[in-house]
């Protein structure tokens, strides 16, 4: 990584520029207002406010489940570049896509920003997303990892892989995500609720590369050597396997990233003490998904809004992604931190990540037939 790409990912998180304001501020609640400000002055003000934001580059508009500093600190700049506010409303992805899905035409959001090839796919099925022609974002991005149509676009890639507790696992022991089903793994899998979207896809992808009774075997088998009932999300998972409560967990990488470069000694304990493994490498590969970004159907401000993937996608942006929250580029062209360069090369399925939406819902089905809970 360059000196610059460096100063400025350290210097931006420290002074912790956060953009969280509401979009445009139409949802703006406060009631205080200047001392003797007449009504007649207020309007003016508001009025030359706006029209030196949009002399200055305009406003982009963002929904987002993602709640990282990094991604604060790209926010800002963004607009340092462009001139272009980016104004913030974060939450979880359900409850988002909720809300634009009721907000409708009137919507002020311009782009959605959420996790997972699966939930992207659901977005561009209730129709709330709208297609980007982009030469900047075909260069950019693989086209495995953007939809078909060009409604949804990855911003970074992370790995669904198996992780283990080195004092008792030896990885010699570990192959495929198929092999966990064997009896000797029986009671020592550790992995997160069948209503996670993360393991909807990875069921996905299985019905894809191997068809529907094979993926559901490999359900049924992980069903049957699960350590305790799924619950918590994947950080919880390694936490499990170095209590001793499981042996082997499956998670996505940027967990463990971030647990090896925590500022909290507890959490880098967890982290270093399990090993990362990566499935599947002499079949079908490991799984791999994305967190993506979507203009919106009813976006008000569509130039910004591409701009604003079309940024978040630059070898710049890409390896700030990398350092500061320990997610794998969609640009091949960034370079990796050192913490994935760490865990080495591997072997991606080879499938076109739409494929995850289209076989969400056979995957569920699957699920709640085994009884995954």
């Amino acid at each position: 990584m360059s000196k610059a790409l460096k100063f400025f990912l350290f210097a931006i998180l420290a002074f912790g520029l956060v953009f969280a304001a509401g979009c445009g501020g139409s949802n703006d609640t406060t009631t205080e207002e200047p001392e003797e400000a007449p009504a007649e002055e207020q309007v003016e003000e508001n009025a030359a406010e706006e029209e030196a934001t949009e002399e200055a580059g305009g406003v982009v508009n963002l929904y987002t489940s993602r709640h990282y500093d990094t991604d604060e600190a790209l926010y800002a700049k963004f607009t340092e570049e462009t001139g272009i506010e980016v104004n913030v409303i974060q939450g979880k992805g359900d409850e988002l896509m909720e809300r634009l899905d009721r907000e409708g035409e009137a919507t002020e959001a311009d782009v959605f920003i959420t996790a997972d090839a699966g939930n992207l796919a659901r977005l561009k099925e209730k129709e709330l997303t709208q297609a980007v022609e982009s030469e900047v974002l075909a260069a950019n991005i693989p086209e495995k990892l953007r939809d078909v149509d060009n409604e949804w676009f990855g911003l970074t890639k992370r790995a669904r892989v198996i992780v283990y507790a080195k004092d008792r696992v030896d990885p010699s022991e570990l192959s495929t995500y198929e092999a966990l089903t064997e009896p000797e793994w029986e009671g020592r899998v550790l992995i997160r609720s069948s209503e996670n979207i993360y393991n909807q896809s990875l069921m996905a992808s299985f019905i894809e590369l191997n068809g529907e009774e094979a993926a559901k075997e490999w359900a049924a088998g992980i069903v049957k050597n699960m350590a305790r009932e799924p619950q918590g999300g994947d950080t919880d998972q390694a936490v499990a396997v170095v209590a001793g409560e499981g042996d082997v967990a499956i998670t996505n990488t940027y967990y463990i990233g971030r647990l090896i470069n925590s500022e909290d000694p507890e959490d880098v304990k967890v982290g270093e003490a399990v090993g990362v493994f990566f499935p599947n490498q002499d079949t079908n590969g490991t799984h791999v998904n994305i967190s993506g970004a979507a203009v919106v159907k009813h976006a008000k401000n569509v130039e910004n809004a591409v701009k604003f993937i079309e940024f978040l996608t630059n070898v710049e942006a890409q390896e700030v992604f990398a350092e500061g929250n320990n997610e794998y580029p969609v640009n091949p062209e960034a370079e990796m931190s050192e913490t994935l360069k760490s865990w080495g090369e591997f072997k991606e399925q080879d499938i076109d990540l739409t494929i995850l939406g289209e076989n969400n819902a056979q995957a569920i089905m699957i699920l709640n037939e085994v009884g995954w809970k």
